[in-house]
């Protein structure tokens, strides 16, 4: 009973926040309308934190998500705009790119043996200064229709409420199959949760049904397969793994270039949201996605964490600004409040290991 109440203390922090925002907000925080902007407020970040938590669960880091996000929306600009290239192409050559960069940083820190912090942070570097070049320093737009469509398509709401009620069944009757009563019970509540915002929304936004497929695949990848196993046994201990004869290189490489893949999406979702490519865009993208995968549970050190976790972490940062924005809090006091989160969940983290 122990070890499941601690492992939804993270969901229970999240009901608590929406709760006392509630309340400080005289009940603007608990429309069903705000629930789904917050929602498609989080898409960005969630996509970052399910990639960064499979890094971070090597003990690793990625320092350049933010900027790889501005290059790649300044990319599909670029091309759909100058070069006339359709959405589609122009986005299959984004998602190319942003995987060549993952793999241009798990090679030099696999075959130079570099700290994945360094290699990441000079990623960083390059990746703003290309969107500066590229951009001239501007804005590119107007983008394609049919590539700024993909932030406001929406699946009509009753189609989304009987997917959910579909979805939400399943995982309950698995969950109770297999007698996990507590996770029964969570599934229950956040799927008649979800289906009330449904009823009272005009539908379920592209982007957010993208962000829920890229974490149920993560999820899916660290539970189900042997890659998943390999990053958690990589994180635990480095030698031991390599002893076993696991390829160590070759599963960072793969784990940093999904990274990349991730945030040539998280950039070409935010691209078509603000219909440009902006090259100040994602600034400190990486420090969100960092603190998502921290307040979710995921070790610093490596070797623990989940996908879910990491999730709920982004709505815990996203909830945060949501709310500072209904209370018209200054933008740069975030940043202020992020920063002792993230020194808060560390330090729980140490003490944890400590303990352990």
């Amino acid at each position: 009973m122990k070890k499941n109440l601690h492992k939804y203390t993270i969901l229970l922090v999240l009901l608590a926040m929406g709760i006392i925002s509630t309340v400080i907000t005289d009940g603007a925080f608990a429309r069903p309308e705000n629930i789904m902007n917050l929602a498609v407020q989080v898409v960005v970040n969630g996509i970052l934190a399910v990639g960064m938590t499979l890094i971070i669960l090597t003990g690793g880091i990625d320092l350049g998500v933010g900027s790889v996000m501005a290059l790649i929306g300044v990319v599909v600009a670029k091309l759909q705009l100058t070069y006339h290239f359709s959405t589609w192409s122009s986005v299959l050559i984004s998602l190319a790119l942003g995987l060549g960069i993952g793999l241009w940083n798990g090679f030099f820190i696999t075959k130079f043996k570099l700290p994945p912090f360094i290699v990441t942070l000079g990623s960083m570097t390059i990746a703003r200064g290309l969107a500066l070049v590229i951009s001239k320093g501007s804005a590119i737009a107007p983008v394609n229709n049919t590539f700024a469509m993909l932030a406001t398509w929406q699946l009509p709401s009753l189609v989304a409420v009987v997917l959910t009620a579909i979805i939400g069944g399943l995982i309950l009757f698995r969950n109770i199959r297999n007698k996990h009563w507590l996770d029964g019970i969570a599934t229950a509540l956040v799927t008649l949760f979800v289906i009330w915002v449904l009823l009272n929304s005009r539908g379920l936004p592209l982007p957010v049904i993208i962000f829920a497929i890229v974490a149920a695949l993560g999820i899916f990848v660290l539970k189900r397969t042997t890659f998943g196993r390999y990053l958690y046994a990589y994180g635990g201990n480095v030698q031991a793994t390599r002893l076993s004869g696991i390829n160590v290189d070759k599963l960072l490489i793969w784990d940093y270039v999904i990274m990349g893949g991730l945030a040539a999406l998280a950039g070409l979702v935010l691209a078509s949201r603000m219909a440009a490519g902006v090259p100040t865009a994602g600034n400190m993208a990486e420090l969100d996605a960092i603190a998502s995968v921290v307040i979710g549970g995921t070790s610093l050190a490596g070797g623990a964490g989940a996908v879910g976790g990491s999730v709920i972490g982004a709505f815990i940062i996203g909830l945060l600004n949501n709310v500072l924005v209904i209370l018209n809090v200054e933008a740069n006091y975030q940043y202020i409040i992020k920063g002792f989160i993230i020194m808060g969940a560390v330090m729980l983290d140490t003490l944890k290991q400590k303990r352990g």
